[in-house]
């Protein structure tokens, strides 16, 4: 990794906080689309699973400490490195296809599945053990995250596709081959 990919996966990591802090856009009782989630899809899309990791997990562990010190944020940190690592590898995989919708696909696939172990799975298993409550009832109460973060992160992949001349020309070494 080169000292630029690690500064740009800083920035990420930033930019995940600051939209996660600034624009809050709520939907469901104490839930809210996390546009920080554009940027970890920005990540994933071109610049490989360890800087969507980093993006993803640092930006949720900064975030948590800024907002409300660690409450919630290993599970929902746990959540982000399964969908960030496996988004980042789809995304590294389909890169390569001429045809974008169904790159859209693949990597839409991989949304719902990730999102599903990560928010779902892995969010609620962490949280089951942290404050000692059933499974299901984490599960439950995740399904508003669940949703909330499949929506931004599909909403995002025409984004990441508008952007690819920009990032291919600003950053060619670091964007994943």
């Amino acid at each position: 990794m080169t000292t630029k990919k690690i500064c740009l996966t800083a920035i990420g990591t930033a930019l995940f906080v600051a939209l996660s802090l600034c624009l809050q856009v709520p939907v469901f009782e104490n839930y809210y689309l996390c546009l920080g989630y554009v940027v970890m899809m920005v990540f994933c899309y071109y610049f490989g699973p360890f800087s969507s990791l980093m993006v993803g997990v640092l930006g949720v562990v900064l975030y948590c400490l800024l907002i409300s010190g660690l409450r919630g944020m290993p599970g929902w940190a746990a959540g982000n490195a399964v969908i960030a690592l496996t988004l980042g590898l789809t995304c590294k995989l389909t890169s390569g296809m001429k045809t974008v919708w169904m790159r859209y696909f693949l990597v839409f696939t991989a949304v719902i599945i990730s999102t599903v172990v990560g928010i779902l799975g892995v969010k609620s298993l962490v949280e089951m053990a942290l404050y000692s409550q059933p499974f299901l009832l984490r599960a439950a109460k995740n399904i508003y995250a669940f949703i909330a973060d499949v929506v931004v992160m599909t909403v995002s992949l025409p984004l990441c596709e508008k952007l690819k001349a920009t990032v291919y020309k600003i950053f060619p070494e670091e964007v994943q081959a």
